[in-house]
């Protein structure tokens, strides 16, 4: 297991700030973030940092120390458990196969934000032709309108008929 030298012996790379360091640049360039870019971010998380700490921190001879509101911050700013962050980088998963299932994971989330907001629209016009009964035609009427394709606006009615999309 590779290992940094510290005054005292040594120190496991499992929970090092070096393996802080080597995800900071994974996860910055797996995002396309330049070293500006991610400083700024992490300004913007609360932590006052500049470009030049991020290079010395991923480069530096010898590496700039992280402080624990820095960790904090990188870890929310790449939405990373902070235990992920100080974990070494996985084996085997390149910087493609790390932008793909980055892309993948985004895409997921989105995804399901946006099911959670059509499932809330759904309920709210669902509650609205429960105390308004004579919208109902003109509301299934005005989904075909917006919609333009008549399957899939019959698909919205049946979840709004059916009172939520889920």
């Amino acid at each position: 297991m590779a290992s940094e030298q510290f005054e005292g012996g040594e120190v496991p790379l499992l929970y090092s700030e070096g393996n802080v360091a080597s995800r900071m640049a994974l996860e910055r360039e797996v995002r396309g973030w330049s070293t500006t870019e991610l400083a700024e971010r992490v300004t913007r998380a609360g932590v006052r940092m500049n470009q030049t700490a991020v290079w010395r921190i991923e480069n530096g001879s010898p590496r700039r120390r992280i402080n624990l509101d820095e960790a904090l911050a990188f870890s929310r700013v790449f939405e990373l458990p902070l235990e992920e962050l100080m974990s070494p980088p996985l084996e085997g998963l390149d910087i493609d196969s790390r932008r793909l299932v980055q892309e993948a994971v985004e895409a997921f989330y989105e995804t399901r934000d946006a099911r959670d907001r059509l499932h809330r629209a759904v309920v709210a016009v669902a509650d609205h032709i429960k105390s308004h009964p004579d919208s109902s035609r003109a509301i299934h009427e005005q989904c075909l309108r917006l919609m333009g394709d008549e399957r899939d606006a019959r698909v919205l009615s049946g979840d709004i008929e059916n009172g939520g999309h889920y």
